[in-house]
């Protein structure tokens, strides 16, 4: 199984599982993949998700290209279910990445290892992301003369310093994780054998808080980058005004008021 998907407490686990290829996304994995995001999307029990890569070594070392590039050139005739997809829909592999499919639900990274070329990019679409002591993360697609189509051109320009992404980009270098902290790249660094245990207490904490609100939230950031001020904060209201009209609204302050936890409906 190259993709492990379960849920528990109203988190979706996401486990990509190839550890002796580093976890590279080939056709299995990326349509795995495509249908975990669709089902977590879908589930409204589900209120956050959390995306790791099995082994120590390895978060993910992107796509596979050894697989995908002949099967988009047409040089490897498709055998499988999952190649025939790739094969007839280069595009799949963007939806891996969350790059048409919105989702505006928590999703946080459990960075175990390694997050290079796609791997660096699949984090680009989460919002919380905790890496290992040791994690390195890198654009190495220059290095083989590939374009890193992933978002990176688009996004990685609006999540750090423009210059720092500029060189990641066109040098194809390795960053530390102290590094990526610092440019603010990922939210902490913590001991290996508590990556997962720090994004499970941060889901914890995000399924317990209103989900219209946490909609609207990323609904507002999805729609407001690069947008006027005027316009942003036109759009904030829009998406606002519905959630304090809410009955989640009413029973977050009410609970808050007789000391205990809301019990929030998404209404």
């Amino acid at each position: 199984m190259t993709l492990i998907y379960e849920k528990k407490d109203q988190v979706a686990y996401i486990t990509l599982n190839r550890p002796e290829a580093h976890n590279a996304l080939n056709p299995e994995i990326i349509v795995a993949l495509i249908a975990a995001w669709e089902d977590f999307q879908d589930d409204d029990q589900m209120r956050c998700a959390i995306i790791t890569g099995a082994g120590d070594k390895s978060f993910c070392a992107g796509a596979d290209l050894g697989t995908l590039v002949p099967l988009f050139t047409g040089m490897k005739p498709p055998v499988t279910e999952a190649e025939k997809k790739v094969a007839a829909d280069p595009m799949i592999v963007q939806r891996a990445f969350l790059r048409d499919l919105n989702i505006f639900k928590p999703i946080i990274a459990g960075i175990n290892g390694q997050a290079i070329a796609g791997g660096l990019e699949l984090l680009y679409s989460t919002d919380i992301r905790i890496a290992a002591e040791g994690a390195r993360f890198g654009l190495q697609e220059v290095k083989w003369g590939v374009f890193p189509m992933g978002g990176s051109s688009v996004k990685l320009i609006r999540q750090i310093p423009y210059a720092r992404a500029m060189e990641m980009m066109l040098t194809g270098e390795l960053i530390e994780a102290q590094e990526a902290l610092a440019l603010g790249l990922i939210n902490r660094v913590v001991p290996k054998d508590k990556v997962m245990a720090e994004c499970e207490r941060l889901a914890r904490i995000s399924v317990k808080n209103g989900p219209l609100a946490i909609t609207a939230i990323k609904k507002a950031v999805a729609a407001n980058i690069g947008v006027s001020l005027a316009q942003g904060l036109a759009t904030e209201m829009e998406l606002a005004i519905p959630v304090f009209l809410s009955r989640d609204a009413q029973e977050g302050p009410r609970a808050f008021k007789e000391k205990r936890e809301p019990r929030f409906q998404g209404r």
